[in-house]
């Protein structure tokens, strides 16, 4: 639990530093909220029940549907565009496995009513960022669903949909195959083709006229300038039904198989649960994921102190803790009543430093600082004992 505070507190602060703010969301809400977009298939996938009105409800599978929901209700006279972000639960009803959970933590944030290049670079930039202050190593890759909607227009709609499920799973030969039993043997070789191009001449070369060109320019030029680190892939094909232009994800480099810790996009969904045509961007970390890529890293922590006194120096002993406490380091008593060497000896395990107080340090209000690790110890007065174990946080 510390360090996913510890992670959770280091993107809070970074959503902040770009002017978002929280917002918190229902655990559960009317089970329409997720059905009048997905359909009733999703049901399958979700915690659903009926409370004492007989009304329908879900457990939140996802945040996005919420949050515009509450846009929907509370925000639209609001200045726009939003800027908010959330950190909560979620709960889908799927066979748990490494790093997949049925209850599971998304960070994530959504930019509502702003519809622009800068816009969606500013939303991929956050995203980087926030990963980045998890200390994973990880992989960006953004994209923009116009170069696939392009070349799948030739399709009929059950076709596009299959040919997506191929290119979703690098199935090169099935899609060939598929394409080719309905007379469409060329669109393979393109979609293929752009599936592996990572350079935005080549992809504009091979998809013709792209009425989205130059907002798409605008928008990797823009990341460009921001020196953040990304791959362009206009191949990416999932979201199709659900984003309406860049879409972006994220992959840790040593997750395996399930190494997706970060998706986002452009959408518009204000309408479908009674709002205006809205633009929205936004992106959803799995936290839980994160944490799992992380490893056994630990926690930044900051410097322990243990406090050894007599029961002579049991008051001075109260005011040097409360002094500490004040400044923001962790100290704690001694509770056993054990001997000052048997105090330090038990206190060593797990502190950095240790404060012994007696008689003597009450009279002339001092105290014995004892480092550790090195095994040095010295006569201190409370200021300076708290400048001494200052300069030794790592924090």
């Amino acid at each position: 639990m510390e360090s996913r505070r510890e992670v959770e507190g280091m993107m809070r602060k970074v959503a902040r530093t770009w002017g978002y703010r929280e917002i918190c969301t229902p655990e559960f809400e009317e089970l329409e909220l997720f059905t009048i977009r997905s359909g009733e298939g999703i049901i399958q996938e979700m915690y659903v029940f009926e409370d004492k009105g007989g009304r329908k409800m879900a457990l939140r599978p996802e945040l996005t549907a919420p949050v515009l929901r509450m846009y929907v209700n509370e925000g639209r006279t609001l200045q726009k565009p939003l800027r908010w972000y959330y950190f909560a639960d979620c709960f889908r009803y799927e066979r748990p496995q490494k790093g997949r959970y049925r209850q599971f933590w998304q960070f994530g944030v959504e930019l509502i009513g702003a519809d622009s290049p800068i816009a969606e670079a500013e939303v991929i930039m956050l995203a980087h960022e926030a990963l980045s202050s998890s200390g994973i190593s990880f992989s960006l890759h953004v994209g923009h669903l116009s170069f696939m909607r392009v070349l799948l227009q030739e399709l009929e709609p059950d076709e596009q949909k299959r040919a997506r499920m191929f290119l979703d799973k690098k199935d090169t030969a099935g899609l060939e195959d598929y394409l080719s039993s309905r007379d469409h043997s060329g669109l393979s070789d393109r979609l293929i083709a752009l599936a592996g191009c990572r350079d935005l001449k080549e992809a504009c070369a091979i998809t013709g006229d792209n009425p989205d060109r130059k907002r798409i320019e605008d928008l990797f030029t823009i990341l460009d300038q921001s020196g953040i680190c990304y791959t362009l892939n206009p191949g990416i094909a999932r979201g199709l039904d659900y984003y309406t232009g860049m879409v972006f994800e994220a992959f840790a480099e040593n997750l395996g198989a399930e190494n997706q810790v970060l998706g986002g996009g452009t959408y518009r969904l204000a309408h479908l649960f009674g709002g205006e045509d809205t633009p929205s961007c936004g992106f959803a970390i799995g936290f839980d994921r994160v944490m799992v890529a992380r490893g056994d890293k630990g926690t930044a922590g900051g410097v322990v102190i243990g406090l050894a006194f007599t029961p002579e120096g049991r008051g001075w002993a109260l005011t040097v803790a409360r002094e500490f406490r004040r400044a923001g380091i962790c100290i704690s008593f001694d509770l056993s009543g054990r001997s000052i060497g048997q105090q330090i000896s038990h206190i060593s395990r797990t502190a950095d430093f240790a404060l012994i107080i007696g008689a003597r340090e009450r009279d002339e209000q001092v105290v014995t600082l004892k480092d550790l690790r090195s095994g040095m110890q010295k006569e201190l007065t409370l200021s300076n004992a708290l400048c001494e174990v200052r300069g030794a946080d790592p924090r």
